[in-house]
């Protein structure tokens, strides 16, 4: 270890964990930080279903973390990404080769999805981490609608049937989304299809949606989603997914162009590239101590959802964007105050609830804080000023109030737009769908 008065501390991930450590290490003169990422950018996570449901832009919801901390000169910001831990030596090893020494390492590289144990899954689906799979899904949800506009029967319906598998927030979100976009904001924008004539089909393995909230919150949802004509499926059990095709278990299956996985989640594979292995749950997430460090290893510290800590009820705290922060910003405390090379007192972590959200359409959504449980327009409105609230750049606060205002006020939709329109991936020139009779007979 070196014996400069500055500590070396390796932040890994710009999550919401990471980047609330980094920029309260930040203001400290006596501590030098690397913050690691695979990604350039910070992505603000819970709008991410917005930019694959056209309602917002990928910049609006993604910021530069250089850009963040160009006034910091204690922190550097390294596009890369670690893929093992030495907790004995202290050091980090990159994909690039590189290993670098710490004095206090923070894990935070956040989730990965989960198929439970059926990966040959992720070839049939689209997922939601990344901004690329939000620019994924909403081109594969445009481009099978041109395509449904050109065709007729039982291979329009399979173009424009949109199956969300995971009844959640994300899957409760991209479903109303989806309703709101197609149903009502693209409604005349195709001569040949009839937009309200799409299926969206939610399924869900519990007997209900948004299972962490209130049974009178999820009733509210799902009679909500079926208003709007989205088919929920609660108590349905996938059991094997092909090509186009989700099937339920009981043999029932599904047909849809567009496939979306947003069922479960896992810790990143750095946890298990640690070592000495720290014990980890059955999903891969440390079970740390009560001030989040590695049991043993006081300078090894792991946030957000990788970490597993159990609440005094016995709950863990969830693996959200608040908790996630509390976490950052308390082992920086701790990095600041309390020695890193010698066992210290106890300083646990405390989460504190601040409660959970989840939009359902424009104008409803859900809304618990303890025993206060607004919904509608009013747990809308709530939404609303708490998303724009955490998001981390004014500019990116300007702008996603634009889009809001043009989306919601205006019933514009947004980003309609997509790439890669040639003739070797259109599904007409390559026979896969049969033209629609006005175009077999020659007419406009």
């Amino acid at each position: 270890m070196s014996s400069d008065p500055v500590k070396h501390v390796v932040v890994i991930g710009g999550g919401f964990g990471g980047l609330a450590c980094a920029r309260r290490l930040a203001k400290r003169d006596k501590f030098r930080v690397t913050l690691l990422d695979r990604r350039n950018h910070h992505l603000f996570q819970p709008l991410l279903y917005q930019v694959a449901t056209t309602t917002l832009t990928g910049p609006d919801i993604a910021r530069s973390l250089r850009g963040m901390f160009t006034g910091s000169d204690w922190i550097d910001v390294r596009y890369d990404e670690a893929t093992g831990v030495d907790l004995e030596k202290k050091q980090v090893f990159l994909g690039s080769g590189v290993t670098l020494d710490y004095d206090a390492v923070v894990m935070a590289p956040g989730a990965r999805t989960s198929f439970f144990g059926n990966d040959h899954w992720a070839e049939h689906v689209h997922q939601l981490k990344s901004l690329s799979d939000a620019i994924g899904i909403r081109k594969a949800v445009l481009r099978n609608l041109e395509f449904a506009d050109q065709t007729e029967g039982e291979q329009q319906e399979i173009l424009s049937t949109v199956i969300i598998v995971g009844g959640g927030p994300t899957g409760v979100e991209l479903a109303g989304a989806f309703c709101d976009l197609v149903r009502r904001n693209l409604k005349r924008h195709y001569r040949r299809f009839d937009t309200s004539q799409q299926r969206i089909i939610l399924i869900e393995g519990q007997d209900r949606l948004l299972a962490p909230f209130s049974p009178e919150q999820s009733r509210y949802t799902a009679e909500h989603l079926e208003k709007l004509g989205v088919e929920v499926r609660t108590q349905a059990f996938v059991s094997d997914i092909r090509s186009q095709t989700v099937v339920l278990k009981g043999g029932e299956e599904l047909k849809a162009a567009t496939i979306i996985w947003a069922a479960g989640v896992q810790a990143a594979d750095l946890t298990r590239q640690i070592e000495p292995q720290p014990e980890l749950t059955r999903g891969g997430l440390v079970k740390v101590a009560p001030d989040l460090s590695i049991p043993g290893y006081p300078s090894a510290f792991v946030v957000g959802d990788c970490a597993y800590l159990e609440q005094e009820n016995g709950k863990p705290i969830p693996g959200q964007a608040p908790a996630a922060m509390q976490e950052g910003e308390h082992v920086a405390s701790l990095i600041t105050t309390t020695p890193l090379d010698k066992p210290r007192p106890t300083y646990p972590f405390r989460y504190t609830d601040k409660g959970q959200m989840a939009i359902v359409s424009k104008g409803s959504a859900v809304v618990e804080v303890k025993d206060w449980k607004p919904r509608g327009w009013l747990g809308w409105l709530i939404w609303l000023f708490v998303h724009v609230l955490f998001l981390v750049d004014f500019r990116n606060k300007v702008g996603v109030l634009m889009s809001w205002f043009w989306a919601y006020v205006k019933n514009v939709p947004g980003a309609r737009v997509f790439t890669d329109a040639s003739s070797e991936n259109n599904l007409l020139t390559k026979g896969l769908i049969e033209p629609h009779p006005e175009d077999r007979a020659g007419k406009q």
